[in-house]
C-alpha cells in the first residue's frame, strides 16, 4: 500500500484532530465542504470526550513518530517534528487525574471552572464573535450547538466534583470571582437569552429572527439549569475552600506543575533555573532603566519605587470613565497606524492583517488580563483581534499602552498568527506559548529598535517594564506554585519590586494560581529568540540580514523552542551557502 504524502498526511493528523474540537475548526475557519455540519456540534462532552480525545492523539502521534522522513523539505519536516512534540506532551498531561488540557494551545489549567476557564466564559463569546449566521443552514448548525451548551456545562460540573472528590479545590479567592462572574453570566442569559440568543435577534436574516424565540426556551429551559447546577456545585467547594494559591497545595501538585511548566516553556528547565533566571533577568532590565528614570527626573528610590512614582504622574493617565476609554482605543488605533508603516523596514515578506481592536466583555473583565490578542481564522472571514481591559482606565497608562499595542497587535500576536495562518492547516492549529509570547516580545523590541521610542524616553520605560514584568512572572510564578509563595507575596513582589500598578497585578497574580506554568512562557521564549539572533550575528557575520533573520523565524512558524533553533539554524546555512 502506497504511503500517503507528507502534506496530505499532515492534514488528515490536522482533521482528525479537529474532529475532537469542532469550534476550533469554526474559529479557524476550515468547518467547510465535507466539514460543515461540523458547525452544529462541540463533540462529546465531559470526561467520555476527554478519553476519546486521548485515544486518538496516542494513535496520531504513533503515525506521525512512523512516517518516513527520508526527502521531506524543511517545512514538512518540521511539521511531523510540530506534531510530535505538541501531541506528547498532550498526552502526557492527559495521563495526570484531573484538569483540562489544551492540545497545540496555552491553556492549561487545574481547575475546568474558574474565574478565567470554562464554557459559561467560552460560549458567550463563541456565539457572540465565532459562530456564523450567514444562511439559514448555518441557523440551524448554531441551534444545534446551541442545543449542545447544557450538556457541556454538566459534563465539566461532572468533572470538578470528580475532582473535588480527589480533594482538588481551587482557592477560595478564585472561588469568589468565578461566583460572581457566573452569577452575572446567569442574570445576562434570564433576560432574554442574553448573549447566547442576542446574535439571532441582530441578525439581517429572517431565519435567524424567528430562532430567537425557540433560542430562548432553549437556554431558559436547558442551558440556565445547567449553569445553575455548576454555580451549586462552585458553592459547594467555596464552603470548603482554603486560600494556599499554588498547585503544590492540590493532589498531585508538584507533578502536575512540572508538567505544566515544562508544556508552557517548551523545555526542560527546572522550577528553580526559571526562578534563578526571572531574578538575573529582572536585573539586568532595570539596570538599563535607572539611568532612564535619572534622566527625566527620577533619581530617588529603587527601580519599583520610581516606577510606582511615575505611575501616579497625572500627566501620563487617561480620563476616567467614557471619555477616557474613547481616549485609549484613539491612541490604540495612532500606533497601530504607526506600526504598520514600520513593517517594511522589518520583514521582507509582509502580510495586512484583518484586525479590530474591542473591549473584553463586561462580565469576563473581572477576571481577564489587561488586555490579550490573536489572529483571526484561516479563511480571513474572522478578524485578528486585540481585545482590551477596559473596567478601569487606571488600568494603563500612556507610557506603557504603545508597548502594549505592539505586543497584542503588530508585530506581535496578530501579526505572527497571519503567518501562521499561511502554513499548512496543522501548523496554524498547534501553538505553543513560548513562540507566540516570545514573539509578542519580540515584537516590543522590534517596534522599540524601529524608533517607537527614540522622542518618547518615558515610553521606552514602558517598553523596558514591559519585560521586566514578564521577567517577575519567571520568579512569581515559581514562587507561588513551587515556593509556597502566599498571593500577597506574589502581589508584592510585581509592585514592590517592578513599580507595577496594584490593580494590574491583582488579577495577573490570580491568573497565575488558575494557569500554573503558562506565565513563565513568555520571557522565556523571548530570551531564546533573542539569543538565536545572538548566534545568527556571531556564525554569518556581515552576512547577517535584520530583516532576513525576522522574516526567517516568523515564516518557520509557530514551534517549540528547539524546533525554532533549527529554523535559524536552516536560515544560517542558506545564507552562508
Amino acid at each position: 500500500m502506497p504511503v500517503m504524502g507528507p502534506d496530505a498526511k499532515l492534514d488528515e493528523i490536522a482533521y482528525t484532530m479537529l474532529r475532537h474540537e469542532p469550534g476550533r475548526a469554526t474559529g479557524l475557519g476550515v468547518d467547510t465542504g465535507d466539514y460543515a455540519d461540523w458547525r452544529g456540534t462541540f463533540g462529546a462532552a465531559g470526561r467520555e470526550g476527554r478519553d476519546a480525545y486521548k485515544a486518538t492523539l496516542t494513535e496520531l502521534l504513533e503515525d506521525a513518530r512512523t512516517y518516513p522522513k527520508e526527502g521531506l523539505t524543511p517545512d514538512q519536516l518540521t511539521g511531523f517534528e510540530v506534531v510530535e512534540s505538541a501531541f506528547s506532551k498532550a498526552v502526557e498531561g492527559m495521563e495526570l487525574p484531573y484538569g483540562d488540557v489544551a492540545v497545540g494551545s496555552w491553556r492549561n489549567a487545574p481547575y475546568l471552572v474558574i474565574q478565567n476557564v470554562g464554557g459559561y466564559i467560552d460560549f458567550p463569546r463563541h456565539f457572540g464573535a465565532t459562530q456564523p449566521l450567514r444562511s439559514a443552514q448555518d441557523v440551524e448548525y448554531y441551534m444545534g450547538r446551541l442545543g449542545e451548551v447544557s450538556t457541556v456545562l454538566d459534563g465539566e460540573t461532572d468533572r470538578i466534583a470528580e475532582a473535588r472528590g480527589m480533594g482538588v479545590v481551587p482557592p477560595d479567592f478564585l472561588l469568589d470571582k468565578t461566583i460572581a462572574q457566573m452569577e452575572a453570566n446567569i442574570a445576562d442569559a434570564a433576560n432574554n437569552g442574553g448573549a447566547y440568543a442576542a446574535p439571532l435577534a441582530g441578525s439581517e436574516l429572517g431565519a435567524a429572527n424567528m430562532a430567537s424565540g425557540p433560542a430562548m426556551a432553549i437556554v431558559g429551559g436547558r442551558l440556565l439549569p445547567a449553569l445553575q447546577r455548576q454555580l451549586a456545585e462552585l458553592k459547594t467547594q467555596r464552603a470548603i475552600a482554603k486560600s494556599d494559591a499554588g498547585i503544590w497545595a492540590q493532589p498531585d501538585g508538584e507533578a502536575w506543575y512540572s508538567w505544566s511548566t515544562s508544556a508552557s516553556t517548551t523545555t526542560s528547565l527546572s522550577p528553580d533555573e526559571i526562578h534563578e533566571q526571572g531574578l538575573d533577568e529582572l536585573a539586568t532590565l532595570h539596570g538599563r532603566m535607572d539611568p532612564i528614570l535619572r534622566d527625566i527626573g527620577y533619581t530617588q528610590g529603587t527601580v519599583g519605587e520610581r516606577m510606582q512614582a511615575l505611575g501616579d504622574d497625572p500627566r501620563y493617565k487617561f480620563a476616567e470613565g467614557d471619555p477616557g476609554r474613547e481616549e485609549i482605543f484613539a491612541f490604540i488605533d495612532e500606533r497601530i497606524e504607526w506600526i504598520k508603516g514600520q513593517m517594511p523596514r522589518a520583514f521582507n515578506q509582509l502580510v495586512n492583517p484583518n484586525m479590530e481592536v474591542r473591549r473584553i466583555p463586561i462580565n469576563e473583565e473581572a477576571g481577564a488580563p489587561g488586555a490579550y490578542g490573536g489572529a483571526g481564522s484561516k479563511d480571513g472571514s474572522i478578524p485578528g483581534r486585540f481585545w482590551i481591559n477596559l473596567r478601569s482606565t487606571d488600568l494603563h497608562r500612556k507610557y506603557d499602552l504603545p508597548d502594549l499595542t505592539f505586543h497584542e497587535s503588530i508585530p506581535g500576536h496578530v501579526w505572527e498568527g497571519e503567518y501562521s495562518n499561511r502554513l499548512p492547516l496543522i501548523r496554524s492549529i498547534l501553538a505553543f506559548g513560548a513562540f507566540s509570547e516570545g514573539w509578542a516580545l519580540y515584537g516590543e523590541q522590534l517596534a522599540d529598535e524601529l524608533g517607537a521610542y527614540d522622542d518618547f524616553a518615558v515610553g521606552r520605560l514602558g517598553y523596558l517594564q514591559s519585560l521586566a514584568f514578564r521577567a517577575c512572572r519567571l520568579v512569581v510564578d515559581t514562587g507561588l506554585h513551587s515556593k509556597r509563595w502566599t498571593r500577597q507575596q506574589a502581589n508584592a513582589f510585581f509592585v514592590d519590586r517592578n513599580g507595577s500598578k496594584p490593580q494590574e497585578v491583582a488579577g495577573e497574580v490570580d491568573r497565575y494560581c488558575s494557569w500554573p506554568g503558562q506565565a513563565c512562557s513568555y520571557k522565556i521564549g523571548h530570551s531564546e529568540i533573542v539569543r538565536q539572533r545572538a548566534r545568527a550575528q556571531a556564525e554569518m557575520g556581515d552576512a547577517y540580514d535584520f530583516k532576513a533573520f525576522n522574516t526567517a523565524v516568523i515564516l518557520g512558524g509557530n514551534a517549540p523552542l528547539d524546533v525554532v533553533g533549527k529554523t535559524v539554524g536552516r536560515y544560517i546555512a542558506g545564507a552562508t551557502a
